[in-house]
């Protein structure tokens, strides 16, 4: 076999071998702490998420809701509702 085919194709095997080994320390980090979660007792903590805006403008359906209740004809943006 020609000695450049040959080590590209062990190149090849050892990117594939460390990919694998990356995996496997991060399943194995994953799991040791779900481990220390449960062992601790500790209730699922909450994701917080950002809030996303409804309208283009940046601006949420109970602003301007409340803007209307409170008799405001513009929306925050200075654009009429």
């Amino acid at each position: 076999m020609h000695p450049d085919l040959m080590r590209e194709l062990i190149d090849q095997r050892v990117r594939e071998m460390r990919s694998q080994a990356a995996q496997a320390g991060l399943a194995r980090t994953l799991r040791a702490a779900l481990r220390r979660r449960r062992r601790a007792g500790a209730a699922p903590e909450e994701i917080a998420l950002p809030p996303v805006p409804d309208y283009v403008d940046g601006t949420f359906r109970a602003d301007r809701e409340a803007a209307r209740e409170h008799g405001a004809t513009t929306a925050p943006s200075g654009r009429a509702a």
